[in-house]
């Protein structure tokens, strides 16, 4: 059997952005989860919100570590399996991830070591201040990936130049264009919502399982209603956000909303909004579909009867495929809707002091953690998989992006000895934080660590190793499934 090795290539790239891309999200929600406690200890002086900010803070530790760890290997990817793609973004590409490196690395590392250890060494305003600059380092590591991934959908402030060796390559002529190109603010936006979403389902699905132990209750409750009403905020915030995301796809990748919606025929009147559907290439159709008639039309148009572009306008060699995005896509939709549904519920029953008693229901928030990292993943599967078969849209298609030396067999081994390494790393992740969980929070006014001894070592060793990972390498170079 022929191996392909832009098969491959694609294969592996998306199993090492795929699995770094487990920590980026909740570290930023975990960094929203310590402003927000933090600031309530410094407003308040309850000793339960500095007990609080002090927990969320070990969970973030480790996960800032992996994250680094995992982010590595992607870069390597960018010279070894896309050795053409990188030659045509090289320009656009450093620009962003160069100041990735000065607005969030220097952040980011030169306030860790304070967050993780300055407890008891730096006063309480400086360590708020340690943990504003910490979060919004992660945040500007999201603007510019992000800025980098949606120049690839919306190219913008560019011209294209001809090499000495007859190569083409994208060079920038606004920096500002391409920074706010068509899709980057809206795409930006949904990632950060994306991931406080996150970051509150973990808050609850760990203080839901702390309440159902009858474990830290105090703290539990407290975590979990903050959590609760940050959940409902970024939720709703999610359905408009995505809303205008839409609209936006539609008017610069309208072949990318038809795969969305199975839309393979442009009708003659409204579009609906499928629901349900089974796509079917062969056919050109989507079967077993369930629609609302014109819906599609008024979300995108504000019209019910004005037309949207199926697959059928664009010519074939340009479409991409449908499957994937389209259940990713609905899939992704429908967890979100979830979001919305089980946390106003959760919200309503709150202050009748009915919540903590729902044994059902926190048991179902103990396992919906599940859900945000499954919206956050298909939502970046929908988005790279819709834009093929372009890896950069309409200039570059993913087949002339890869590197011409690297064959099949060499890219194969790369990706099973890297299944292997994160398998490994997954196992340590998990490892730790369940350690960490298990272990719950410190009891208000406890001593810090004592590393003097081996278990206050083994206490402090997470945040030790995240600071020396932060201090040796970049942040990750980008989230496209190319």
């Amino acid at each position: 059997m022929d191996l392909d090795p832009v098969f491959l290539a694609r294969l592996q790239f998306a199993f090492t952005v795929m699995f770094h891309y487990l920590f980026p999200p909740l570290t930023i929600g975990l960094g929203a989860v310590m402003v927000i406690t933090e600031s309530a200890y410094m407003l308040t002086k309850n000793p339960l919100y500095e007990t609080s900010a002090k927990f969320w803070t070990k969970i973030f530790a480790v996960t800032f570590a992996m994250g680094v760890a995992s982010g590595i290997v992607m870069e390597f990817q960018f010279g070894t399996n896309w050795a053409t793609y990188s030659r045509f973004v090289g320009d656009v590409f450093g620009s962003a991830l160069a100041a990735e490196g000065v607005f969030a690395f220097f952040l980011e590392s030169g306030f860790l070591a304070v967050l993780v250890f300055g407890w008891d060494r730096v006063s309480p305003r400086v360590h708020f201040f340690s943990t504003i600059m910490v979060f919004l380092g992660s945040v500007f590591s999201a603007v510019w990936i992000v800025v980098a991934n949606s120049w690839q959908q919306t190219p913008a402030g560019f011209h294209l130049v001809q090499t000495a060796d007859g190569l083409t390559r994208a060079e920038i002529t606004d920096f500002w264009a391409m920074v706010f190109n068509p899709s980057s603010m809206l795409r930006l936006s949904h990632v950060l919502v994306g991931s406080f979403i996150l970051g509150a389902f973990f808050v609850m699905s760990v203080t839901a399982f702390y309440i159902l132990r009858g474990k830290h209750l105090e703290f539990a409750k407290r975590s979990f209603t903050f959590a609760l009403v940050f959940a409902v905020i970024v939720s709703i915030g999610q359905l408009l956000v995505g809303h205008e995301h839409a609209q936006q796809v539609a008017e610069t990748q309208p072949a990318k909303l038809a795969a969305y919606e199975g839309l393979y025929q442009t009708p003659e009147g409204g579009a609906p909004l499928t629901l349900f559907g089974v796509p079917n290439d062969k056919e050109q159709r989507l079967d077993y579909a369930i629609a609302i008639p014109g819906l599609l039309s008024f979300l995108v148009h504000g019209d019910f009867n004005t037309p949207v572009p199926g697959l059928d306008q664009t010519k074939p060699e340009d479409r991409p495929p449908v499957a994937l995005p389209f259940y990713s896509y609905h899939i992704m939709v429908g967890l979100g809707m979830f979001f919305i549904g089980i946390t106003l519920l959760a919200l309503m029953l709150l202050p009748r002091g009915r919540l903590f008693e729902q044994r059902w229901l926190l048991w179902i928030f103990v396992f919906a953690v599940i859900g945000p990292y499954l919206a956050n993943h298909l939502g970046w599967v929908a988005a790279e998989v819709g834009r093929q078969p372009w890896s950069v849209y309409g200039l570059l298609r993913t087949a002339d992006s890869v590197s011409k030396s690297v064959t099949a067999p060499e890219i194969l081994t790369s990706l099973i000895m890297f299944g292997f390494i994160y398998s490994l790393l997954f196992a340590v992740w998990v490892f730790v934080l369940n350690d960490k969980i298990q272990k719950g929070p410190d009891e208000p006014g406890a001593p810090p660590p004592d590393t003097t001894t081996l278990d206050g070592l083994m206490e402090a060793a997470t945040g030790l190793e995240s600071g020396r990972a932060s201090m040796t390498s970049a942040k990750d170079p980008g989230e496209s499934l190319v």
